[in-house]
């Protein structure tokens, strides 16, 4: 007697198959770079002090933009080493905390391999940083990068050691 597969068996064959397929998609979704720089700073728990600032100081729509861009984004032990006058003073001042921000912000996807010796970068408030690399490290003005070219759809996230403040304007 042959077996001849009924409706039912047909329709649970193809839910399970729908099913493996749809949790392979997600697998390969789960690789996949986040879409934004905001994206990861906000997956990032030691950048959550970082990722509220942004959020704060309403960046987050830019940042989330097409890009791209490259974020040099301090850890919060980073803002613990702020003194909290300095931290006082941004948290009242939207402008100067978009400046401070922006100013670890730099136009274009820019990976670790790429940085020379000594590079100059111009940040998105219209400072420039020093960036050099001397074997693996890399350091941004004062910043030592500690994770570097995390990747997202609209640019790349390296994480520093120290909160970067530009020149005082006189």
């Amino acid at each position: 007697m042959r077996n001849i597969p009924t409706t039912a068996t047909r329709l649970l064959a193809t839910a399970w198959l729908s099913t493996m397929m749809l949790l392979g998609g997600q697998a390969h979704a789960q690789d996949a770079a986040p879409a934004t720089v905001v994206a990861i700073a906000a997956r990032a728990p030691e950048l959550s002090t970082f990722y509220k600032l942004v959020q704060q100081a309403g960046l987050g729509a830019s940042l989330e933009g097409s890009g791209p861009v490259t974020v040099f984004a301090p850890t919060d032990d980073a803002f613990k080493a702020v003194p909290a006058a300095t931290l006082d003073k941004l948290s009242k001042d939207p402008e100067l905390l978009k400046s401070v921000l922006n100013y670890h912000v730099v136009l274009g996807a820019l990976k670790v391999e790429n940085i020379n010796a000594n590079s100059t970068l111009t940040t998105v408030n219209g400072a420039q940083i020093a960036a050099s690399k001397a074997g693996d490290f890399v350091t941004v003005d004062e910043g030592l990068v500690t994770k570097a070219n995390l990747v997202a759809g609209n640019g790349v996230v390296h994480v520093i050691d120290r909160v970067l403040m530009p020149a005082v304007k006189k």
